[in-house]
């Protein structure tokens, strides 16, 4: 920790650290760069472990081989400590990406040393020096407030890359996203994310009448593991509620999907659709949930008629997630007023017009913000869209560190292939 006064000059400013918020996957090949590059930093994850967040749905494969899921520069500072690098080929699951690739990158010399486990973010501003005051701000440190293992402490630093991410802050149930009546009442039979089915919650969701919110990827892997725990529980009863006018809208590119783990996703839920394995409500806003002697009711409207479920015994959300900009209050940063995104990114990763595989490369450029040197990256920069990859987020990185490094031609020379869906 470096305590300073407000009058440092650009030498001192220079030698501070930079700031990363997050130990996924992006905030680590932040490090992965930085520390190629010879450049001093601290990283900040709120969990006890890296890959936190990931490890809450571990036992899900991803749609990407392991190809797309490894930072160059990461995988190169790997090679050189010896550690033994996965089958680009093989697709991994949360469990791995962690275990295979994360925490040996985490456990890397000169990265291991500069990051804070338990250690949440609190505030981040300029030192000395609110946000309504812009006299000679650009030459302040960031000034960062943290709980590190229950104490406080303060970081100072020249720079701040934010990669907390979205999943630990999810969306409601509730159509029009807001709460339902009586979600938060019930949140002990709401499931957001993408719960273990076949594993540690195999007991909650066995021959139980379960309801899946949800037109992405994730509502889908979410039915078909129930699907397959029904053969073995065949009471098990799915019901599945969706915003879209249509289900078949969620089919995806199915066999024109060059990730074909992703386009299975289709393909299988089609199936389960017509064969009547799962009962589809759509289109459906949910406006209710209320707890019965008979179980859970579902109260909404289905195109502006009522629509009623009872009998529910469980809730899997599946509702995507939105970026949590509390500790930011003090710093001057933008995000668009529907996405929540970086403002730039909004007409390259609109949802309502672009699939993953259609965002065209973005660097520093776009992602910069008025606060100089403080940037909002992978996940969190898309804010509400769901179309992330990892790859786009090691791209945002690697331009950033340059432009940092003072290489701005690498910087703004931004490259990314990403296979198309098929849609």
């Amino acid at each position: 920790m470096i305590a300073l006064n407000n009058d440092m000059n650009d030498a001192q400013l220079q030698k501070l650290p930079i700031a990363i918020i997050g130990g996924g996957p992006i905030g680590l090949a932040a490090a992965a760069h930085l520390k190629n590059s010879g450049q001093n930093f601290v990283l900040f994850e709120s969990s006890k472990e890296v890959g936190a967040n990931i490890l809450s749905w571990g036992h899900v494969n991803l749609f990407s081989p392991w190809e797309y899921n490894i930072d160059k520069v990461a995988e190169k500072l790997l090679r050189s400590a010896k550690v033994e690098i996965p089958n680009k080929e093989l697709v991994p699951n949360g469990n791995e990406i962690v275990n295979q690739y994360l925490k040996p990158l985490a456990g890397l010399k000169g990265i291991k040393e500069n990051t804070h486990l338990n250690s949440k973010v609190l505030a981040i501003g300029r030192k000395g020096l609110d946000k309504t005051k812009t006299f000679g701000r650009e030459k302040l440190p960031f000034s960062i407030q943290v709980t590190e293992k229950g104490q406080f402490k303060s970081y100072s630093a020249k720079a701040v890359i934010d990669a907390s991410g979205t999943w630990h802050n999810p969306n409601p149930v509730g159509s029009g996203g807001i709460f339902a009546i009586g979600e938060l009442e019930n949140r002990t039979y709401i499931h957001y994310g993408m719960p273990d089915i076949k594993g540690k919650t195999l007991e909650t969701f066995a021959n139980k009448s379960i309801l899946v919110v949800g037109g992405g990827h994730s509502a889908i892997g979410s039915i078909l593991a129930l699907n397959s725990i029904a053969k073995e529980f065949p009471n098990t009863k799915i019901h599945w509620v969706l915003r879209k006018e249509r289900v078949e809208d969620v089919y995806g590119g199915q066999e024109a999907d060059e990730f074909k783990s992703r386009g299975y996703l289709g393909i299988a839920i089609e199936k389960l659709v017509n064969d009547g394995s799962v009962e589809v409500h759509t289109p459906v806003h949910i406006n209710e949930i209320r707890k019965t002697i008979n179980g859970l009711l579902i109260r909404g409207t289905k195109q502006d008629n009522l629509f009623l479920l009872g009998g529910i015994d469980e809730i899997i959300s599946c509702t995507g997630t939105r970026p949590d900009f509390s500790f930011l209050r003090e710093v001057r940063f933008e995000a668009d007023s529907f996405l929540e995104c970086v403002p730039a990114l909004t007409e390259l990763i609109d949802p309502n017009i672009h699939s993953c595989g259609t965002v065209r490369p973005h660097g520093e450029v776009e992602l910069r913000q008025k606060e100089k040197d403080f940037y909002i990256v992978g996940m969190k920069s898309y804010g509400r869209a769901p179309t992330f990859l990892m790859a786009t987020g090691y791209e945002q990185v690697r331009s950033i560190v340059a432009h940092i490094n003072g290489d701005y031609e690498s910087a703004k020379n931004v490259e990314l292939y990403l296979p198309e869906t098929g849609v």
